[in-house]
């Protein structure tokens, strides 16, 4: 296809900075644009759905901006290095809906998301570890209470892990590239809804059957409490599973 050869057709710092400009955009619009809803329009009428406990911290936003920020650096030299990898030809990724048909893209999706969440539960539970916690986990928890700016705040440590997981599952899994960027913006979403500091379902749905199994607000919000429970990025199969 003539699309994918323009854009494999740029060295890999342009790559680079046009993801790293990419990745911050959308990191200013989707968590920034959360917070005006959230905390500047809404948050009086909303009062009564905050899971705060403490008052909004002005340093605990810069930090998570500026470690947001850092994160984004690396973000960046992974989705340059996908696509630089695609590029020679060495990984699983294709264009062509008919390659595997249409049913595959969705089966592939959902794939994705079990997996991530497999790995990011054992990943974030390792972290966790007395002896990791201090240099590789500890800035997304300086916050304490989270706002939608610490949806992307990692010690740098962490966001190579993290940032790892989509660097090894194209050479595992299939993937069109309308499935990764699906994968890409639905990881984008969820941390932001996760770290949102209020909740946007009926307390119902929480002890719903189908509530029960996804990681929300209020779970988070419990884990940044209490880090022993709520490892889950997306579902709490692992935490059901393994006690947490």
């Amino acid at each position: 296809m003539q699309i994918t050869k323009e854009l494999t057709n740029h060295s890999f710092e342009y790559y680079y900075l046009v993801f790293f400009g990419i990745t911050l955009v959308r990191y200013f619009l989707i968590a920034g644009g959360a917070y005006w809803l959230f905390y500047v329009v809404l948050g009086k009428f909303l009062a009564n759905n905050s899971l705060r406990l403490k008052p909004l911290m002005n340093d605990s936003i810069r930090n998570d901006i500026v470690l947001s920020i850092l994160s984004a650096t690396v973000f960046a030299f992974c989705a340059a290095l996908i696509l630089s990898e695609y590029g020679l030809g060495v990984t699983l990724l294709y264009t062509n809906p008919d390659d595997y048909g249409l049913w595959y893209i969705g089966v592939s999706f959902v794939a994705v998301l079990v997996l991530q969440d497999t790995y990011f539960y054992f990943i974030h539970r390792l972290f966790h570890h007395p002896w990791l916690f201090k240099w590789m986990h500890s800035g997304h928890h300086r916050s304490g209470e989270p706002t939608p700016w610490s949806s992307f705040a990692f010690d740098l440590p962490e966001a190579i892990i993290q940032s790892l997981f989509f660097v090894v599952v194209i050479f595992i899994v299939p993937l069109h590239f309308i499935t990764l960027a699906a994968a890409l913006i639905t990881m984008t979403i969820w941390a932001v809804v996760s770290h949102l500091g209020f909740e946007l379902f009926p307390s119902s749905f929480l002890h719903h059957w189908l509530g029960k199994w996804f990681i929300g607000a209020t779970y988070h919000s419990i884990h940044h409490r209490q880090y022993t429970v709520h490892y889950g990025l997306y579902f709490t199969f692992w935490d059901k599973l393994l006690g947490t």
